[in-house]
């Protein structure tokens, strides 16, 4: 298992300190969804780095949650249980 917590930490420090972008929540969100359409392209152009486009994506959602101070991690484990996905707790 993966510990969300410390990748979205890890995330937000490596855009701290490679200078990017932490503070303008707009650009952030078009950012995200300008990675998400990137794997969209790669998806339907049946390209092969479908995959890495959407890390692409969860990672710009790491560092964005880490700039709105979201837990991603309780998050999706509160939304799991919410909706009966199952049970990962």
């Amino acid at each position: 298992m993966i510990d969300l917590k410390q990748i979205q930490k890890d995330v937000y420090k490596n855009k701290i300190d490679k200078g990017f972008n932490v503070t303008d929540v707009p650009i952030e969100f078009c950012l995200t969804y300008g990675e998400l359409a990137e794997a969209y392209e790669a998806y339907r152009k049946k390209q092969d780095d479908v995959g890495e486009e959407l890390a692409d994506v969860v990672i710009y959602i790491l560092g964005l949650c880490s700039i709105l101070d979201i837990d991603l991690e309780e998050e999706l484990l509160r939304k799991v249980e919410k909706t009966n996905i199952g049970n990962i707790r």
